[in-house]
């Protein structure tokens, strides 16, 4: 048999190993680096038989290569867990995230965006008045949505969610300072400060609410209330839409 092995051997071309090598053994690409660097070591093994052979045509050498294509075959195809299943198996899982990532996507695209800031004027003291007021914030810095109207004052819901909104009040001078919130035409909300100096004064109040399309929120300064607003926007209203409904 030996004679046999080695007859074969003697007329095979010197790359006949390496022919038989990459027609028997396929390596699947494993994506996991200690599993790699395993095979390459195994393959450095087989390089340095393989010179062996090619010096010294010993059908004892050439019996021992072939039990280490064996070995090499069974431990990479056969071996369990089998890394071309485990691959596929990675590879459905990326389809699987992929799909719901591209779902995200276009759920975060359709999804209704709503966000605004105003602060109220250039103009110093806002107030005091004989009546009631509706606040114009008549500074628009963000307005996604455009759902706020600096015309009105008003801020419009233009879909039904809950909302986040927030004002700051400012004042400088002797006396009362406040505002009351409206959702249409219910007072939901009264805030009032007495100054008793000139000197800048703040309060700041929020809410959360669930609106309906068309519920509309503005902001009213009361009669013989003052406010004083410059540049510097002291007195500033926004809100956001946290999640449709």
């Amino acid at each position: 048999e030996v004679g046999e092995i080695r007859e074969s051997q003697d007329t095979a071309p010197k790359d006949t190993a390496d022919e038989w090598i990459e027609q028997t053994i396929t390596l699947p690409p494993a994506d996991i680096w200690a599993e790699v660097r395993a095979l390459r070591d195994m393959v450095v093994v087989l390089r340095v038989h393989l010179e062996l052979l090619q010096r010294d045509h010993s059908g004892k050498d050439w019996l021992l290569f072939l039990l280490i294509c064996s070995a090499l075959y069974f431990s990479v195809i056969a071996s369990p867990p089998d890394l071309q299943t485990r691959l596929r198996s990675s590879e459905s899982e990326l389809l699987v995230i992929k799909s719901r990532m591209d779902q995200l996507e276009r759920e975060n695209a359709e999804k209704p965006k709503v966000a605004f800031y105003t602060a109220l004027t250039d103009a110093g003291y806002v107030g005091p008045n004989s009546a009631d007021i509706t606040l114009k914030y008549s500074k628009v810095f963000t307005n996604i949505g455009n759902a706020y109207s600096p015309a009105t004052g008003f801020f419009t819901a233009p879909v039904k969610g809950v909302y986040y909104l927030q004002f700051t009040v400012c004042a400088n001078h002797t006396g009362l300072m406040g505002v009351y919130v409206y959702k249409n035409n219910q007072k939901i909300m009264y805030n009032v400060e007495w100054k008793e100096d000139q000197l800048y004064k703040y309060f700041t109040n929020s809410v959360v609410l669930e609106l309906m399309a068309g519920d509309a929120i503005h902001l009213v300064l009361p009669s013989t209330y003052s406010l004083y607003d410059d540049s510097n926007n002291h007195n500033t209203f926004s809100g956001t839409l946290l999640f449709p409904l």
